[in-house]
């Protein structure tokens, strides 16, 4: 008798490239790259998990990771005021969680968080990369910017990348750090703003041009793979259930089973036992401070 199956199940096989609680280990990109960053914290990996605010495509990505290699600091020339009336500081390159109510206090932030960030990257071996859309915003001065900081739009032009730009840019990434290997990732979670067809061209833009870096990458003997956690997230679960209430961020749940099939397709076996031993040991100190609070 056949069993009826209910799901596509996505098994990923091992990765090219393995990660130890031994790497230090950079996370860049979407907030996807934060749930699964707070993951692999929690279990002890050596991590910098966006030291710039969440950043959703390519170009973005390549920019904080030039700024990364410089530790050119910001100035007074970078502050962006934000518009819509919030009265706050932060620049082109960063999340607003970054902004602050004077240039000096954004500064102050921004670099700080950017020499520990640059130290990190200098001496980190292992790099995971989540993108989350092909479409950028391009300001008339300064170029394609990670956040269009509340502006007005008409100050801004919209496009999407192809998948020609997005693999030139992923490989000019892999190739300038030969020192560093790569894990990518394209964001299961569903860029709508723009309409449900656009944010399906611009995964696939993602994907295409994903997949041409990595065969050129390969050619070249640079250490570079792809995680499946888009697949894992609408082939098998699709199923609003494994989203949150805002219908388009993947669930506590749907994190959670992710970030197992990420564990044992890229971790070492031998260290499950310490990851599990660390994620225990931060879960008690997270209830004890709740306890205390």
């Amino acid at each position: 008798m056949t069993s009826i199956r209910l799901t596509t199940e996505v098994k990923p096989e091992r990765t090219g490239v393995n990660i130890s609680l031994k790497d230090r280990i950079m996370l860049l990109g979407s907030c996807f790259a934060d749930g699964i960053g707070g993951k692999m914290a929690g279990c002890g990996f050596d991590v910098c998990i966006n030291p710039f605010g969440t950043l959703y495509n390519p170009a973005s990505v390549q920019t904080a990771i030039g700024r990364l290699d410089t530790a050119t600091p910001y100035t007074e020339e970078d502050c962006v005021e934000m518009g819509a009336g919030a009265g706050r500081i932060c620049s082109f390159e960063h999340h607003t969680s970054f902004s602050a109510s004077d240039a000096a206090s954004f500064l102050e932030k921004a670099n700080g968080s950017l020499e520990k960030a640059s130290a990190f990257w200098k001496s980190s071996n292992k790099v995971i990369i989540t993108l989350g859309t092909a479409f950028v915003w391009e300001h008339r001065d300064f170029g394609i910017v990670s956040n269009c900081l509340k502006r007005n739009a008409a100050e801004f032009s919209h496009h999407m990348l192809d998948a020609g730009q997005c693999a030139g840019i992923i490989k000019s990434i892999i190739c300038n750090h030969p020192d560093k290997e790569f894990i990518f990732t394209v964001s299961p979670i569903r860029h709508l703003s723009q309409g449900t067809h656009e944010n399906t061209l611009s995964k696939a833009t993602l994907h295409l041009g994903l997949d041409s870096a990595l065969h050129d990458a390969a050619g070249k003997g640079l250490n570079a793979t792809y995680f499946p956690a888009w697949e894992i997230m609408n082939d098998e679960l699709r199923d609003y259930r494994f989203y949150a209430a805002d219908l388009v961020h993947p669930s506590e749940t749907a994190v959670d089973i992710i970030w197992e099939r990420f564990r044992n397709s890229a971790a070492l076996p031998e260290e499950f036992h310490a990851m599990e031993i660390n994620a225990k040991t931060c879960r008690d100190r997270a209830h004890r401070k709740m306890l205390e609070d």
